[in-house]
């Protein structure tokens, strides 16, 4: 997820004019100062007792305060802050999803009702449907991981093989999710895509898991097929910080999936935020109102005598 980590300026030469504006307002607020003579002959205390209309020198000081506001806003603005790629044009194609379903011996139980396994399986075929026509791919788990079926815009065929995979064809037993990770990531390539993992729990050497987010930066989702009040969880939860993922509970309902599929469709937008020449979101017009109401209020009226009554 794109967050304020990532502000910078698109333009930041211009901020050398910050400190050009800072003595500009300087010297103008020195040249206004019409006790600036005797300031430098008499004593402030002094000066202060023998001048009037303080109230208007703090409406002054008020005003060029507001100026110099004014123009260091405007100097950001022009500067280009940003923290928010744009969506490329470019980039029509679905985002291909690789799911990767544990099926390790601790799927087989039934405090989910009928089992682990059996929730699993739905919800990936839950996810398919949802998904209709865009590119989705298939890992199986336990002790080692092992491609099923890779993106495929024929989402019931994942569905349909999701079906079939359960503990008892694992040729080994075991919770190797970094593995699976990183044939998800292999199969996928050097293309856009993100992985959405299905499993009860995590084994507690997670270590390597840490290993694979230094190495990879692809975005991981992961839906715990858990009680929230189960140590599973909690295992679960651990491994979503190791991999800065993000984790959902399965649900009774559809909620989960509805979640996911948002997920994994908005991360499509992100991918190529930090590639070299994506275009960045101008945001300096947020400035721009600001500036308009500052400068509304730097008008006063100027009371003077009419002719008539000078004559």
């Amino acid at each position: 997820m794109i967050e304020f980590s990532h502000f910078h300026f698109i333009r930041p030469a211009w901020l050398v004019l910050i400190p050009v504006a800072l003595a500009l307002w300087s010297v103008r607020r020195a040249a206004g100062d019409p006790l600036r003579g005797w300031r430098g002959i008499m004593q402030p205390e002094l000066l202060d007792a023998l001048t009037v209309g303080q109230g208007n020198r703090s409406q002054r000081l008020s005003r060029e305060t507001t100026v110099l506001v004014a123009w260091l806003l405007a100097v950001i603005a022009v500067a280009g802050p940003t923290w928010k790629p744009e969506p490329s044009p470019f980039v029509d194609e679905p985002l291909p999803v690789m799911v990767v379903l544990k099926a390790s011996e601790s799927m087989n139980q039934t405090d989910l009702m009928p089992t682990r396994m059996e929730r699993a399986r739905l919800k990936v075929a839950d996810f398919g449907r949802r998904r209709t026509a865009q590119p989705l791919g298939l890992i199986a788990y336990a002790g080692s991981p092992h491609l099923v079926l890779p993106p495929t815009r024929d989402t019931t065929v994942v569905a349909g093989m999701a079906a079939e995979i359960g503990p008892e064809i694992m040729p080994k037993p075991g919770d190797d999710l970094a593995a699976a990770l990183t044939l998800a990531d292999n199969t996928l390539g050097a293309g856009r895509g993100v992985v959405l993992v299905f499993a009860d729990t995590v084994a507690e050497n997670s270590s390597t898991i840490a290993d694979f987010r230094e190495q990879c930066k692809r975005p991981v989702f992961i839906l715990a097929i858990a009680r929230s009040d189960s140590p599973e969880w909690d295992a679960l939860n651990e491994a979503a910080r190791s991999l800065d993922a993000a984790i959902s509970l399965i649900t009774s309902d559809s909620s989960d999936i509805d979640r996911l599929v948002r997920q994994t469709t908005s991360a499509s937008g992100s991918l190529a935020t930090l590639e070299d020449g994506a275009r960045w979101e101008e945001a300096g017009w947020w400035l721009v109102p600001v500036l308009a109401a500052i400068v509304l209020g730097t008008f006063r009226r100027e009371i003077g005598s009419s002719p008539q009554e000078q004559a």
